[in-house]
């Protein structure tokens, strides 16, 4: 899969603007917050399309679909930052709603996605050998 490719999923797209989203939202956070809330947040929510863009540039679509899956586990670990950030009174909870709403939306894209790069026929070359082969070796 090429950058031009990738940059044209929905999922990157959806990823990028919530990243902007969060750099904006994070700038209104307390200033002790920099190296805090504010570091995980805004790392967590790169490391999305950053994954994203690296395992679209790996060997084969099985290394691709792993590291969609670990953009998806950025995905949770944002959540729970948000989560803290709203309980420890940084957002409101209508903003937080608004956001995981689109932090679910992402989930949702980005298993798809694994789900479009898996083998859809994982045993296509195995076949089963039974006692009645004409072939004593059941060499296939």
């Amino acid at each position: 899969m090429s950058v031009g490719s990738v940059e044209s999923l929905k999922v990157f797209q959806e990823g990028h603007k919530l990243t902007m989203e969060l750099y904006q939202m994070t700038n209104g956070f307390p200033i002790d917050e920099k190296f805090g809330l504010v570091y995980q947040i805004r790392r967590a929510s790169t490391s999305i399309c950053a994954i994203l863009m690296e395992g679209s540039h790996r060997n084969n679509k099985n290394e691709y679909r792993q590291f969609a899956g670990i953009a998806r586990g950025s995905v949770g670990e944002l959540k729970y930052h948000l989560l803290l950030s709203k309980d420890l009174g940084y957002i409101d909870l209508e903003q937080y709603e608004i956001i995981v709403d689109k932090i679910n939306g992402i989930s949702k894209m980005l298993y798809g996605l694994i789900k479009s790069l898996e083998n859809p026929h994982p045993h296509a070359h195995t076949h089963t050998h039974n006692s009645h082969s004409t072939n004593p070796k059941g060499v296939c």
